[in-house]
């Protein structure tokens, strides 16, 4: 989630103890196993649960054949504050793709004074890019002809309009309707083919067949289990099988068969619902006044097509829900399937749950084993969710480049119908996954379909209500999940845990939700929730990067946290960061997987925390975890004792986000994405700090070694 557009609602109702608490406890229990320390924070995880968690990675990996040790070759980069990236020494950053970039012939070529219209919006690149990912056109070119497939996940009005002064009516009033399209136009996903020039440098290929935009506007089939049933049926689809658009798209993921996942993660707000809201309108925060964009006040123009903006007004206005759009926000809050090659109707995958998805990364992909998928919900105290396909993993469905058949339709096979889980965290290093499903049993013995009133087989019902099962099953609240990374060898599951700013320093008094009414167990329920051991900061602002390895039956884990945020003056410095590498609010990440060598693990920052602030816009970095375990005494496995593993590789310009990342398969590329920027770029030199105004845009960068060289070492 980018900063600029956070929810600080807490649409958490539930009694669940939070992941701060279950660290509490864990602690103690570790003094007691271990005679008493005298850090408050000392011997958090380490030695209990995933004691000894990176040795037996290792000993994976080596089961596996002989794997090269990495060490990162770059020198740590200092802290910026320019309006340009900065990278190592020897090191090229270019930019690639911004927002505005012609498709096709149908879109003129960029301008600053370039006046917006639907139909440039929708043949041109989209909006603040993020998440994205790569797909080989040939083997023989993998490294340097492919389709870049990127989300564009909201946008920036005062850039989108600058000709004009702006929106019009932005906070009240009537939309035009065609600036409600050009907004629809410029959310969504881009496809763009990108290739290496013989200089060096990377271009998009204009003219390509392949380039193409979905937005919020494009038709989209729904599949697995909510498909076809009333919870979806809308006067666009009386039958509940398609929907429009897919919106606030975040992080992404990708399938061993080659397809897209694009995550719908702040999509509520863009519905409003005035009157008979339902228990998931409530708790998944549908508004209650107006859009974030007012799409639905352009209503009733006479240029309206099939209710293409009355759909994001769900007050029910008929008699029967196939009459009206009280349903549509139930058509999202999905991954949604996209083959990058054909151009076939993009395909919500309801049976991965429903929510503000984050992301959807795969795990570790074994022969004759379940295809499992990771997600987490973004927002603060929300859940962590896991996937896990009825079909065992055929090695016959891998699609290679070039082989575009059937992709979808491999698909239908492993993503609708499995099961979806969701995370809960024990103080003694260990987890279990809460199975949600219409007979699994809640906190208080009913099953989760009676405690929701559903009928006894409603899996459609238990997937529309995702949270709420949640919330019944007794799932750990947790500090915003946002990325996930799997361990190409190990298959050690990393995941970014944000920040969590409603906290209140220990004894302090706490503000209720629900209208003051208490809640009887502390943490979850409360607009704050007082401090603890693990996150000891009155406004856990800096966050923290947790791990876990799964048990072989996808019900049990064992957790510890990687890394905690902060700055190098904190007094709860708890990795013991300093100059050359404090961070606050890790966001994206990503393993780079070089085979026959240990994988980077690159951390993307979303920086909101005055003391990372002040001295440094966000960043990238890199760390080789293989071989990093827990000291004794550390409250974290990046300790002081090997912090200067974890090194600062590039940082963006002024106002910006560092997020969406992937590495060409040679290594020898990096692609990132720049989303935000306050005033840049001014040319294609992406180092280049910019020497006056600019009319703002997003870009994809694309950082190389000035010889040649594989990135990072």
């Amino acid at each position: 989630m980018s900063k600029e557009i956070e929810d600080h609602r807490l649409l958490n109702p539930s009694s669940n103890e939070t992941f701060s608490s279950v660290i509490e406890r864990h602690i103690s229990r570790r003094r007691v196993l271990q005679g008493g320390l005298g850090m408050a924070a000392a011997s958090m995880l380490g030695g209990f649960g995933l004691a000894g968690l990176s040795t037996t990675a290792n000993a994976a990996s080596n089961a596996a054949g002989e794997k090269t040790a990495l060490a990162l070759a770059f020198e740590s980069i200092k802290g910026s504050r320019t309006d340009a990236v900065v990278v190592p020494k020897g090191y090229t950053a270019q930019v690639l793709a911004p927002w505005g970039t012609p498709l096709n012939a149908k879109a003129p070529k960029w301008s600053k004074d370039l006046a917006m219209t639907p139909e440039i919006q929708l043949n041109t690149v989209g909006m603040h890019h993020d998440g994205m990912h790569n797909f080989a056109l040939s083997d023989g070119t993998a490294s340097s002809n492919f389709l870049l497939v990127m989300n564009n996940e909201y946008i920036d009005q005062d850039a989108l309009w600058a000709p004009k002064g702006g929106a019009t009516n932005a906070d009240s009033g009537k939309r035009p309707a065609d600036e409600v399209r050009t907004e629809i136009n410029a959310h969504g996903v881009t496809i763009v083919e990108v290739k290496k020039a013989s200089n060096g440098k990377w271009e998009v290929v204009g003219d390509s067949r392949y380039n193409r935009r979905y937005t919020s506007a494009s038709e989209m089939k729904l599949s697995g289990p909510v498909a076809g049933s009333d919870y979806v049926k809308t006067a666009f689809s009386p039958d509940g099988m398609r929907t429009r658009g897919t919106n606030n798209n975040c992080a992404n993921g990708y399938t061993p068969w080659g397809t897209y996942l694009t995550c719908e993660e702040n999509w509520p707000g863009y519905f409003v619902k005035r009157s008979d809201r339902q228990l998931d309108d409530n708790r998944i925060g549908i508004e209650t006044e107006r859009g974030r964009y007012g799409w639905e006040t352009a209503a009733g123009d006479a240029s309206e097509v099939d209710g293409e903006f009355a759909r994001f007004d769900n007050t029910p206005t008929a008699d029967s829900a196939d009459k009206d759009y009280r349903n549509e926000p139930r058509t999202f809050g999905y991954i949604v399937e996209i083959d990058p090659y054909t151009g076939e109707q993009a395909i919500k995958r309801t049976a991965l749950g429903r929510f503000r998805h984050e992301g959807c990364w795969p795990g570790k992909l074994v022969e004759g084993e379940p295809v499992v998928f990771y997600s987490g919900h973004d927002s603060r105290n929300e859940y962590i969710y896991k996937f896990v396909s009825d079909a065992k993993w055929d090695a016959a469905d891998a699609r290679g480049a070039g082989d575009f058949k059937d992709r979808l339709a491999i698909g239908d096979k492993y993503l609708d119908k499995g099961t979806l889980y969701v995370a809960q965290f024990s103080a003694d290093g260990t987890g279990t996954w809460l199975k949600l499903t219409p007979d699994a049993v809640t906190k208080d013995g009913r099953t989760l379909a009676e405690a929701l009133g559903l009928a006894a087989d409603d899996l459609a019902g238990i997937i529309i209500h995702t949270t709420d099962a949640a919330d019944l099953m007794g799932a750990t609240p947790m500090d915003r999940p946002e990325w996930g990374a799997v361990d190409p060898v190990s298959g050690e599951v990393y995941m970014t845990l944000t920040n969590n700013s409603k906290r209140t320093e220990e004894g302090t008094d706490a503000a209720f939700t629900n209208d003051g009414t208490a809640i009887e167990e502390p943490g979850v329920g409360y607009k704050t929730a007082p401090t603890n051991a693990a996150n000891p900061r009155g406004n856990n602002e800096a966050g923290q990067i947790i791990r876990w390895r799964e048990a072989g039956d996808h019900k049990a884990f064992d957790w510890e946290i990687f890394v905690f945020g902060a700055a190098a003056s904190d007094a709860d410095n708890l990795s013991g960061l300093t100059e050359m590498n404090e961070f606050a609010s890790p966001d994206g990440l990503y393993f780079d997987g070089r085979e026959g060598q240990d994988s980077i693990l690159w951390i993307q920052t979303d920086n909101g925390y005055e003391g990372i602030t002040e001295v440094t816009n966000d960043q990238l970095l890199a760390v080789v975890p293989a071989g990093l375990e827990q000291a004794e005494g550390d409250a974290a496995v990046i300790g002081a004792d090997n912090q200067a593993q974890l090194k600062r590789f590039a940082v963006g310009p002024n106002g910006c986000e560092v997020t969406g990342i992937f590495t060409t398969p040679d290594k020898t590329a990096m692609f990132i994405n720049i989303q935000h920027p306050a005033n840049w770029p001014q040319s294609d030199d992406a180092t280049a700090e910019t020497d006056g105004s600019v009319r703002a845009r997003a870009a994809t960068v694309v950082i190389q070694r000035e010889d040649g060289g594989q990135i990072g070492v």
